[in-house]
């Protein structure tokens, strides 16, 4: 049994050369867009259309490259995690959202705020893939680990979504921001993009660095559900990063884009609870299929449908039923 858990968790596609192009590539990208947002403004719809359209062709691409150098299979785990990383980023927008309002960013600073909640997302991403492929070289119950894990969040965001309780922020009770406030003053207003002013001889945050330290510790709570579903997918590293790579550069774009559709996503609660839930049984019949062959597997074209399908439907549902009635 362990070599079999062993040997999958550690198979890969990817050369140490293909790591450090594909690493140097998300640099290079995300220096792209720094220079972007150097000087405030607000984004006009095109603008981020066409950001959008960009961010959503580079995984395109990069998936037929796999299929042209590695074949389908995993060109196919490549897609599957891809959606699935890109229906989880879709709720870190949705909180986003709320700490933006909450925090009354500006229009002209909101790209900004994004931006340096993806960095953090992906050095957090990065570090949780790593302990998860090191768990799963090491730990033959990993896969039933991260298995319940997504179980357990499924449960919890139906219980969630069936009571109503919507997804508040309170500044007030976040512990980053009572930290950095006793660490430090903080300004009455922001002062550009700056994060920390000289005032009366001493150095003080102003609120852009509270709501920047606010978006990167949900980014914590998001990297613990993220990676082991899409380890329930792939189980090359590789393949891990690059999904999740790709799912977050393109979110500052994607936010703008979104932003008014958002808020009518009214069922997209439901619809991650299914995939997730449905990700953990994939993971524990996996675990269970290395200590009993008889046990069948899910194969990730069934994962590819469900996804597809589960979106879809909960798409539909929440536009009709947050469609304003015929006059």
């Amino acid at each position: 049994m362990t070599t079999y858990l062993s040997t999958a968790a550690l198979d890969t596609i990817a050369s140490p050369w293909l790591w450090a192009a594909t690493i140097a590539g998300v640099l290079a990208l995300l220096a792209l867009d720094f220079a972007v947002t150097r000087r405030p403004h607000e984004v006009s719809m095109r603008e981020a259309i066409g950001w959008t359209v960009f961010y959503l062709a580079l995984p395109v691409g990069f998936g037929l490259l796999v299929w042209a150098g590695y074949g389908g299979t995993p060109a196919t785990e490549f897609f599957t995690g891809y959606l699935l990383e890109k229906s989880l980023s879709v709720d870190n927008l949705f909180v986003f959202m709320l700490l933006l309002a909450a925090f009354a960013v500006p229009a002209a600073l909101r790209q900004r705020v994004l931006l340096f909640g993806i960095v953090g997302a992906l050095v957090l991403r990065g570090v949780f893939i790593a302990l998860g492929a090191a768990a799963l070289a090491s730990l033959d119950w990993a896969f039933l680990l991260f298995g319940l894990i997504l179980l357990a969040t499924a449960v919890k965001l139906l219980i969630d979504a069936a009571g109503g309780h919507e997804q508040e922020v309170d500044i007030a009770s976040m512990r980053s921001v009572r930290l950095m406030r006793k660490l430090m003053p903080v300004t009455d207003d922001y002062r550009g993009t700056r994060m920390t002013v000289r005032e009366a001889g001493r150095r003080a945050l102003t609120p852009l660095a509270l709501v920047v330290t606010a978006v990167m510790a949900t980014d914590v709570v998001f990297a613990v559900d993220s990676v082991p579903a899409v380890y329930g997918v792939t189980g090359d590293p590789y393949l891990v990063f690059a999904t999740n790579a790709f799912a977050l550069l393109g979110l500052r774009a994607l936010y703008f884009v979104l932003q008014e559709a958002l808020s009518r996503l009214v069922h997209l609660a439901y619809g991650l609870a299914v995939i997730l839930a449905f990700v953990g049984v994939k993971l524990t019949l996996h675990w269970a299929h290395g200590i009993w062959d008889g046990i069948p597997e899910i194969p990730t074209l069934a994962s590819l449908g469900v996804i597809v399908v589960t979106l879809g439907v909960v798409t539909l549902t929440s536009l009709r039923a947050t469609a304003s009635p015929a006059s």
